[in-house]
């Protein structure tokens, strides 16, 4: 059944979503949907190269971003239900940002975004498309809102968004914002992994706005506490188990290496945001492209992975901190790549191209729990408004501690080169941390 007119948006039609079964559908959504910028997502897999190993998990950046807007306008409802003020246009606003989030995605999840400049991050593009002339008029003349205050939510101005989008922001990008509500059970059920499971619908309806000591934030009530507890555990199983997965990390550095390359042999940087994943692999496997782009993109389409060689832990203390800092220099950690493959390829007599051994550093994740709770009537010893690691003693630094115990980085190379990675690599790494 279509629901009636919400917030100034009158659903049309129903969606049959895998995550959430009927998804009423405005005409406002319907026709940005349609647009091109959006048209694009329904080509990009939310999960990048995890359908290598899960081959279901084929859902797109498209039905996540349909899946975001749903939560934003069951998420606002509920505010409304429970006081909290904010005008129609406020809402529009939020759930147009909730749609419009990923339009300026990359192709395969993140990876790209990893290269830093000239590689915008996908916000930032994002931004620019919402403000291009196609989405911001259909923001203009359908929704009713300025596209400027909806870039704002999506790409963040210096200063923040005006103060009027303090609740869209905040559901939007936070520790519990709807971003994660979705695509922690979306992507868990694609996967068919017993991880991921959020009791969304009760976190939802425990929502409150808190007048607290770090200013107004949207938190939870006592109702709130064991759902936000199992949000956090999703996230770290999905990272653990399928995120971080050693075969859809290599793929990714596969990748990165592969339009690095590509970019220093002349690949504009603002083309990479126009291409869905298959246009991507065609363009990166052109005459044009370098040799080692050329291979690798053969390799990703071939199944032919780069292996795990060499996994490092925090515990390696120096060469963990050595190898973890070129996550943000590529060219040094392109370098170090070469250094590797020289070494290997003198010391084993292997005759080695560009690109055949990749150092892997997945990003260091922030584990934000920075969440305020808020009793009607406190237990003895608890008081009306507190923070999330006082009322369950779980914070940040355990976060942490896990993440950076978890969080390993891998020389990953071609199968021929597997086994001379492994007996050289110390050859090739440990004389360099004596500069470190």
């Amino acid at each position: 059944m279509i629901t009636g007119a919400e917030f100034g948006l009158t659903p049309t039609t129903i969606l049959r979503d895998s995550l959430y079964d009927l998804v009423p559908l405005s005409a406002e959504a319907a026709r940005l949907l349609a647009s091109g910028p959006m048209l694009r997502l329904d080509g990009i897999q939310q999960l990048g190269f995890v359908s290598r190993i899960w081959p279901g998990a084929r859902h797109s950046r498209l039905e996540h971003s349909i899946g975001v807007m749903h939560l934003m306008r069951e998420a606002l409802a509920q505010l409304r239900a429970r006081g909290i003020e904010f005008d129609d246009e406020a809402a529009r606003t939020g759930i147009a940002a909730a749609l419009l989030h990923d339009v300026g995605h990359y192709p395969f999840s993140h990876a790209i975004e990893e290269l830093g400049g000239p590689v915008q991050a996908h916000e930032e593009v994002g931004r620019r498309l919402v403000l291009g002339d196609e989405i911001a008029a259909l923001l203009r003349n359908d929704w009713r809102v300025d596209p400027e205050r909806v870039a704002g939510l999506i790409d963040p101005p210096p200063a923040g968004p005006p103060a009027v989008d303090r609740v869209a922001r905040q559901l939007l990008s936070g520790p519990l914002d709807v971003d994660k509500l979705d695509y922690l059970p979306r992507d868990a059920r694609a996967c068919a992994v017993p991880y991921g499971g959020v009791d969304t619908a009760r976190l939802l309806g425990a929502l409150v706005d808190i007048a607290s000591p770090a200013g107004q934030v949207l938190g939870i009530d006592h109702k709130g506490i064991s759902p936000m507890h199992s949000l956090m555990n999703a996230r770290q199983e999905m990272f653990d188990n399928v995120y971080w997965h050693h075969t859809n990390r290599a793929c990714m550095a596969m990748l990165l290496r592969a339009v690095q390359d590509a970019l220093d042999a002349g690949l504009a940087p603002g083309e990479l945001s126009t291409f869905a994943d298959v246009e991507l692999l065609q363009r990166l496997s052109l005459p044009d492209m370098p040799a080692s782009t050329r291979r690798l993109v053969t390799g990703l389409r071939a199944r032919r992975f780069h292996k795990r060689a060499v996994e490092i832990s925090s515990r390696a203390t120096d060469l963990y901190e050595y190898i973890s800092s070129l996550f943000s220099d590529p060219p040094r950690r392109r370098a170090l790549e070469q250094r590797i493959l020289d070494v290997v390829s003198s010391a084993s007599g292997l005759p080695l191209e560009a690109g055949d051994i990749l150092v892997d550093i997945p990003k260091p994740e922030k584990w934000r729990s920075t969440v305020w709770v808020y009793f009607d009537d406190p237990p003895i010893g608890m008081s009306r408004v507190m923070p999330w690691h006082d009322v369950t003693g779980a914070g940040e630094s355990s976060l942490t501690t896990y993440e950076h115990h978890r969080r390993l980085v891998r020389i990953v190379a071609t199968e021929a080169a597997r086994a001379p990675v492994r007996a050289h690599w110390q050859a090739a790494l440990y004389p360099l941390l004596g500069s470190f």
